[in-house]
């Protein structure tokens, strides 16, 4: 019974653990403009607390007396009761476009700090009360049972429990499921109240540790933080990479987050399941797979690139993973242990989610993680004085390294200005400018273009790639009379819409990241040419609409996308009701669907139909024209006669399409959109 009690509590505390971070996530992206560093600041924020509460375990259990570490926890745990239900208030919503890292760190502290430090202490904590009641047990399987409690709520989350329930039930559902665990794991305190009525000469064979001899004299704490912090910076550079070109969507957070803590489940388990030479195989073969991805982005097939990018993660923590096992110490010092484990995670969040930031212009983290653990390696085998391993892993380390360098000097080719922030990597590039009719500017965020313009001052004022005027926003602007135009668009990129206004035309972007703001006014010049008056609202647009009176738009653009990385946040049904709020009654909404890896078509289609709007699909093939880009765009309309001028009905096709479930706030599924041939 006692050791049902404890399985029973560590599996608990561990599903709500992971349940709430992508429940956590679906209530904040909206406000924070569905950025990938909205999910990177979230598991900044876990890994922290996820050391305070093994601070916590570890400080408890110092603490000689068991019935008094019981009644210490359970009073603590009454406290995170208070914290129930479990959702971030209204007034965390930003109101501009400022660095929103501290207003989210601050938003999670206040809305699940409590209940997250209880359950980020249950697992070292019941471990060590394991340990005190059942001697002759090994408690590393609990480790490996909190693993798997882990695991299973992160991929029924986005299965199961999101389909299913809104963000409001899934808040209620969890908040009950922790009052259950609250009482679980007060039945296992009082299995340890009732534990010590043994007599002292039992307490006096127990294992005594020396706490207080100095670090150097035990040098496998260093590598219990070093190999967890290295496993952190790829899990979350890896999240990075694959959410900028697809989607900041729980799907895609839970499959890195899932393989991270396999490799614990597996590593934890028993020891035969890490064969070092068989590991390290495999690292080199998925290292070199990477690289040959990273060099070809973004040609390869969607599939092919996440399922090198998580086959790499997955290989790397078995590395990390299985290395801090085989140092691992006695079941005495377990507390220590997980402690040092989840310093090295805290240092590893804290430096993709804080410093990276702030000492690169890249996402070059990614870069820095995959040396990492190679480079750990072969200072462990030195070590334990392989000589020989150590050497050629020291070489390997050397090699990669050399070619990551290669793919960093890539990078910067052409470049002539580069920034980053919390909403990304914006790259100025310059081509041509040896031929003064060809030679141009252009801004891309990651691989995909976000507009180029030609600095010859007579070509300046053509639209370019996307937005041409054959495209289907070009032909949309060119059916509106000029002079006395609204229009709205929704992303600025280098302003390149501007290029339409007239005399007596409004034209208003929505932009969230200022720096492309900045970008747009000193690098580019369409919005300093543009003869129509120009404003430009800084913050996410969602926000913004719902804040503003009705604008009155003739035609509102919708073109926000970092990457191939769409805002999910903005094909939703509530936002469309908060863009038809702002139409004149025969105004047109503009939706630009060209991604590389999901089909949007029928998100598109399926938000017309909810919103009584006629639509039209316009392709536009490039041909041989170099700044004319191959674009889809859906135009939306609730009067089919601005569907039937002829610029837009001679373009006009029917799109392959098929019937999918709605996008609403509280559901989003890119599974079924997800294109899987190469480009």
């Amino acid at each position: 019974m006692k050791t049902a009690a404890f399985a029973a509590a560590t599996f608990l505390g561990a599903f709500l653990l992971f349940q709430v971070q992508p429940l956590i996530g679906k209530f904040i992206l909206p406000w924070f403009g569905g950025a990938t560093s909205v999910w990177t600041t979230c598991l900044l924020f876990f890994q922290i607390v996820l050391l305070g509460g093994y601070l916590y375990a570890h400080g408890l259990t110092r603490i000689k007396t068991p019935s008094l570490q019981v009644m210490i926890h359970l009073v603590v745990v009454i406290a995170a009761l208070l914290f129930l239900p479990i959702a971030p208030g209204e007034r965390w919503k930003p109101s501009d476009a400022s660095d929103p890292t501290w207003r989210i760190l601050g938003l999670l502290l206040a809305s699940l700090g409590a209940p997250y430090l209880v359950l980020s202490a249950t697992s070292p904590l019941l471990q060590a009360w394991f340990y005190r009641a059942l001697p002759g047990v090994s408690p590393y399987r609990l480790y490996a049972l909190s693993n798997v409690g882990s695991l299973v709520a992160l991929i029924s989350f986005p299965f199961l429990f999101e389909p299913l329930f809104s963000r409001k039930a899934l808040s209620t559902i969890w908040s009950g499921t922790f009052i259950l665990f609250a009482i679980t794991l007060a039945g296992c305190g009082l299995a340890i109240w009732r534990l010590r009525r043994e007599s002292r000469s039992d307490r006096d064979r127990e294992p005594v540790v020396d706490d207080a001899r100095p670090l150097a004299d035990r040098p496998h704490h260093l590598m219990w933080i070093l190999f967890p912090a290295a496993g952190t910076i790829m899990l979350m550079a890896t999240t990075n990479k694959i959410c900028q070109d697809v989607a900041v969507v729980p799907f895609l957070w839970v499959v890195p987050l899932a393989l991270y803590l396999l490799s614990f489940i597996i590593a934890f388990d028993n020891p035969r399941w890490y064969s070092r030479t068989a590991w390290l195989t495999a690292l080199a073969l998925f290292s070199a797979a990477v690289c040959i991805v990273l060099f070809m982005a973004p040609y390869p097939p969607l599939v092919v690139q996440i399922g090198a990018f998580c086959c790499l993660l997955f290989v790397y923590c078995m590395v990390c993973h299985g290395e801090v096992y085989r140092l691992k110490p006695h079941p005495s010092q377990l507390t220590a242990f997980y402690l040092c484990i989840a310093f090295g995670g805290a240092m590893g969040g804290i430096f993709v989610g804080l410093t990276a930031p702030l000492i690169f212009n890249n996402y070059l983290e990614f870069h820095v993680g995959m040396l990492l653990a190679p480079a750990l390696l072969a200072f462990q085998l030195q070590r334990e004085g392989r000589h020989v391993l150590w050497k050629l892993a020291a070489f390997a380390t050397l090699i990669l390294g050399l070619v990551l360098l290669e793919h960093i000097d890539k990078l910067n080719k052409d470049v002539v200005a580069r920034t980053r922030n919390f909403y990304g990597v914006l790259r100025v590039l310059e081509y041509a400018s040896h031929e003064p009719r060809a030679h141009s500017k252009r801004m891309n965020s990651g691989d995909i273009t976000h507009g180029e313009q030609f600095v010859d001052p007579v070509l300046a004022t053509l639209p370019t790639t996307y937005y041409v005027e054959p495209s289907g926003v070009g032909r949309a602007l060119l059916s509106i009379p000029p002079g006395n135009r609204r229009i709205g668009t929704i992303g600025l990129g280098v302003g390149t819409v501007a290029a339409y206004s007239h005399a007596g035309d409004t034209f208003r972007f929505y932009e969230i990241n200022p720096e492309c703001v900045r970008l747009a006014e000193t690098q580019f010049t369409y919005l300093s040419r543009a003869t129509g008056q120009v404003q430009v609202v800084l913050g996410d647009a969602r926000l913004s609409m719902e804040r503003e009176a009705p604008q009155q738009y003739d035609l509102l653009i919708l073109d926000a996308f970092s990457g191939d990385a769409i805002p999910v946040h903005l094909l939703t049904r509530e936002a469309f009701k908060i863009y038809l709020r702002h139409l004149k009654p025969r105004g047109g909404l503009a939706v630009h669907i060209t991604n590389r890896h999901l089909n949007l078509v029928p998100v598109v289609r399926q938000l017309a139909e909810d919103h009584s709007l006629k639509w039209a699909y316009i392709p536009y093939a490039s041909g041989d024209v170099s700044w004319h880009y191959t674009s889809f765009w859906m135009l939306l309309c609730p009067d089919p006669a601005f569907l039937e001028h002829e610029l837009i009905r001679s373009a006009a096709e029917q799109p392959k399409t098929t019937k999918m479930r709605l996008w609403t706030d509280d559901y989003a599924s890119v599974l079924p959109l997800m294109k899987y041939e190469a480009r």
